[in-house]
């Protein structure tokens, strides 16, 4: 490979490159709901808490999850020796460090929750209507 061929300093393969690596940690579907509900917590949150103000999420979801987090460095999970046992979650500092552009995006979706409930339902009654 000559100097030609070579990638300039900004641009990266598959296995390097920066938005695919947090794509990859942030892309399941409840990544953003866990880390938008740990933003928002005034401390730490112990696992029903969180699974209860996520909604939906099963345990084994959540759990796999906050264990994907934990291994890139974005949550820290404490266990205490209680029966039964209490285990708590909160954001690192690089976990907090996504605060602007996930609060950001809650907000969005929150100013904007009207609209797109009414854009899901008439896609849906779109589907729905016979074609003539």
């Amino acid at each position: 490979m000559g100097s030609a061929d070579k990638p300039g300093p900004n641009v990266h393969n598959d296995t390097d490159c920066p938005m695919t690596r947090l794509m990859s940690a942030i892309a399941s579907k409840w990544a953003l709901p866990v880390l938008y509900n740990l933003l928002r917590a005034p401390g730490p949150l112990r696992f029903g808490v969180l699974r209860k103000a996520i909604g939906r999420v099963t345990q084994r979801e959540l759990s796999l999850t906050l264990k994907r987090f934990e291994e890139i460095g974005v949550v820290t999970r404490k266990v205490y020796a209680e029966v039964p046992p209490r285990v708590e979650y909160r954001l690192t500092r690089l976990g907090r460090s996504l605060e602007d552009p996930i609060l950001a995006l809650g907000r969005w979706a929150e100013r904007h929750a009207g609209e797109l409930a009414a854009g899901r339902k008439s896609a849906a009654k779109a589907k729905a209507a016979p074609e003539r």
